[in-house]
């Protein structure tokens, strides 16, 4: 049973008519067909000058302001408390 065999090939399209069904495998077959087709359809139109590509437009970094850090101040020297009088 060699690859190029007729036994093999009618064993292969057994097995694939029992795994998928007969009206799976021909659904298969159309939906390659169409996709070949619109394949040739677009390789055809496609011959003409590509369009140029629009430039994108200009990215925009926003920055947000951070809130200012708190400058370090000299400690404040302690005064005495003067007793309230009463």
């Amino acid at each position: 049973m060699g690859f190029g065999s007729i036994w093999h090939w009618l064993l292969v399209i057994l097995v694939l008519v029992l795994l998928f069904g007969a009206g799976k495998v021909s659904g298969l077959m159309g939906d390659l067909a169409k996709g070949i087709k619109s394949f040739k359809k677009e390789m055809a139109e496609g011959d003409g000058e590509p369009a140029p590509e629009p430039e994108p437009a200009p990215k925009v970094i926003e920055h947000k302001a951070r809130p200012a850090a708190k400058a370090k101040t000299a400690p404040r020297a302690k005064t005495p408390r003067t007793p309230k009088a009463g």
